[in-house]
């Protein structure tokens, strides 16, 4: 039991974008050492058309930490968050929160109206993303007094800058530390690059939106795709990594925006 006697588990934190309209909503899922606010400005432009509740993942940003991390489990905390906004959604997920929305449409087929995965398979990675946590875990705080403290610092570890401005929206500086459970993330990282075993289909709306200059989402990777999702379609922004929505943001809400609506 990861929890101390008397903790009850909450909802995920979210920043909820507009208001109701007569579209599903939309969730938005973050990836790995990410937030709900990195995903502030499309959210805000695609709340023109419909509400958008952007949420922290477990052990990110102002969510609920915990000692575990599986893909089923942050399934159900999603679940959780669309019962609270009408029980029937559209879902982006990008990287880990791609592989979270893809668990949630297979374990809970009847919540999710349109799905977009956003450069990520759900296949097993050989890559791991450790070495972005020991960068971060060696940050001396007594030395930081503002974010451009812990950028020069993540220089020094050889993180390049774009991932630099993007791991420092999660410092919590007040606090000398992170917005992050590192210890749990560093624990589970095999399963957080791996996708658990299931013969489970989803037959709704899905697009696989993956960056040009990504390898993510390979060719051979489409039967995997296809036997779980048989309707999937695909598109790649040209010009993108992996980072696709941080990259092309104009380009990403224009795909994200004409799937939904179609």
């Amino acid at each position: 039991m990861p929890w101390p006697q008397g903790y009850h588990w909450r909802m995920l934190n979210y920043i909820l974008h507009g208001t109701p309209t007569d579209k599903p909503p939309l969730l938005v899922a973050h990836g790995l050492y990410g937030s709900a606010r990195n995903w502030g400005v499309i959210c805000k432009r695609l709340a023109d058309e419909r509400q958008v509740v952007a949420v922290d993942l477990r052990n990110h940003g102002q969510s609920p930490w915990s000692d575990s991390h599986s893909y089923p489990e942050m399934a159900e905390d999603l679940a959780e968050v669309i019962a609270a906004h009408g029980g029937h959604i559209d879902v982006i997920g990008h990287s880990m929160g791609g592989k979270t929305a893809m668990m949630l449409a297979l374990n809970h087929p009847e919540m999710v109206h349109r799905l977009i995965v956003a450069d990520i398979a759900p296949v097993p990675y050989s890559h791991s993303q450790i070495q972005f946590i020991d960068a971060m875990r060696a940050v001396n705080f007594d030395q930081v007094e503002r974010r451009g403290d812990v950028e020069q610092q993540l220089a020094k570890a050889g993180v390049e800058p774009a991932l630099q401005s993007f791991f420092t929206q999660s410092l919590d500086i007040p606090n000398k530390g992170w917005r992050l459970n590192l210890d749990t993330l560093a624990r589970h990282m095999p399963d957080i690059m791996s996708f658990p075993e299931t013969e489970a289909q989803w037959q709704g709306s899905v697009l696989f939106l993956s960056g040009g200059n990504s390898d993510y989402v390979r060719r051979e990777d489409r039967d995997v795709i296809l036997a779980r999702f048989p309707n999937a379609r695909f598109a790649k922004i040209p010009g993108a990594g992996h980072w696709l929505h941080a990259e092309k943001p104009r380009a990403f809400e224009a795909n994200a925006r004409a799937f939904l609506n179609a």
